[in-house]
C-alpha cells in the first residue's frame, strides 16, 4: 500500500479528488486531499496566501503521516509541492506532477507560462476589482479545464471555483539539488490539456528530468475524465 497525499491546482479545492481517491483506495492504496490556505472550505484570507503558505500547509499534513508517501501536485500544485518537498524531504517517496508546473530553482508559476507556445490561462483571466485575485473567464473555463468532462463533472465543478490569489503566482520558489533534487520525480502529461499546453509540460521535463514519464490523452481535470485510467497509472508508479 502506497498513501497518496493530493495537492489541488489553483481556483480547485480538495473537493476536485473526489473521483480519484475512491479509485485509488479500491486499489488497496491511501489517499489524502485537503484545502490548501484560501481555497475549498479554508477561510484564510486570500490577500495573505503566499507560496510559503501552501508549503506550509503541505508539511503540517506530511508531518501528521507516519509514513513516507507520494505528494502529488496538479497543475499549480507542482509549485506548492516542490516548495514543501524541499522542506522536508524526509518524508517523500516522490513527487508526483500531474500535468502540473515543475519549477526549476527561483522560478515563478508565470516565469515559467511565458514559455508556453500556446498561452490561455493567463490571457483569460479576470481580476477582482482590487487586482488581487481572479478567476478564469466564465465562458472559458470549461473549454480550457474540462472540455473532455461530463456535463456532471463540469456542473460541479465551475460551481467550487473560487477566486485565485494573483500576487502567489509570480512567487518563486527556492530548492536545492541536495533536498529537493534528492527526490525521484514521477511526470504525468495530459496529451489534450489546453490549460498548460503539451509542448510547455515537455519543455518543463526536459528541464528537469523525471524518472517516469506517463501520457494520458485527457484534458486538464483527468480526475474527473479519466480516473480509473489516473489511479492504474498512479498506482503503477507507487
Amino acid at each position: 500500500m502506497t498513501t497518496f497525499v493530493l495537492v489541488h491546482g489553483a481556483w480547485h479545492g480538495a473537493w476536485c479528488w473526489n473521483k480519484l481517491v475512491p479509485e485509488l483506495e479500491a486499489l488497496g492504496h491511501r489517499a489524502v486531499s485537503f484545502d490548501l490556505p484560501g481555497h475549498g472550505n479554508d477561510s484564510t484570507p486570500r490577500q495573505t496566501v503566499t507560496l510559503d503558505s501552501y508549503a506550509d500547509r503541505i508539511v503540517e499534513v506530511l508531518d501528521s503521516l507516519d509514513e513516507q508517501v507520494v505528494l502529488l501536485g496538479h497543475s499549480m500544485g507542482g509549485m506548492a509541492i516542490t516548495a514543501a518537498a524541499e522542506l522536508r524531504p524526509e518524508k517523500l517517496k516522490a513527487l508526483g506532477y500531474l500535468t502540473a508546473f515543475l519549477p526549476r530553482n527561483g522560478e515563478s508559476l508565470f516565469a515559467i507560462e511565458e514559455r508556453n507556445p500556446r498561452p490561455s490561462v493567463p490571457v483569460n483571466l479576470v481580476a477582482a476589482p482590487d487586482g488581487k485575485t481572479a478567476m478564469v473567464n466564465p465562458e472559458r473555463v470549461t473549454d480550457l479545464f474540462y472540455h473532455d468532462c461530463n456535463a456532471v463533472d463540469i456542473a460541479f465543478a465551475t460551481a467550487h471555483l473560487t477566486p485565485q490569489p494573483l500576487e502567489l503566482l509570480t512567487m518563486p520558489v527556492k530548492i536545492t539539488e541536495v533536498r529537493f533534487g534528492s527526490i525521484p520525480r514521477i511526470y504525468i502529461e495530459c496529451t489534450d490539456d489546453r490549460a498548460i499546453s503539451i509542448e510547455l509540460q515537455r519543455d518543463m521535463i526536459a528541464a528537469s528530468p523525471c524518472a517516469e514519464v506517463i501520457s494520458l490523452p485527457a484534458s486538464h481535470s483527468p480526475f474527473f475524465s479519466l480516473p480509473r485510467e489516473l489511479a492504474q497509472a498512479l498506482a503503477r508508479l507507487a
